[in-house]
C-alpha cells in the first residue's frame, strides 16, 4: 500500500500556506484540517500494518 494521508498532508500544507500568504484564514483553517485528516490516515495504515504483523506472527505453521 502507498502512503494514503501523504497527498492529504501535502495538499493541506499548500492550502494552509497559500491562505497564510493570502491572509485567507478559512483556506488555512482547511489546509489545517487537510494535514491533520492525512496525519490520521497515516496511522491508522501504521497501526493497519502493526496488526497484520502481529497477525502473521502469531499463526502456526503446522506443515
Amino acid at each position: 500500500m502507498g502512503d494514503k494521508g501523504g497527498m492529504d498532508k501535502l495538499k493541506g500544507k499548500a492550502k494552509q500556506m497559500t491562505g497564510k500568504a493570502t491572509g485567507d484564514k478559512r483556506r488555512e483553517a482547511e489546509g489545517r484540517t487537510d494535514r491533520t485528516k492525512g496525519e490520521a490516515k497515516g496511522a491508522m495504515e501504521s497501526a493497519r500494518d502493526k496488526a497484520q504483523g502481529m497477525k502473521d506472527s502469531l499463526k502456526r505453521d503446522d506443515s
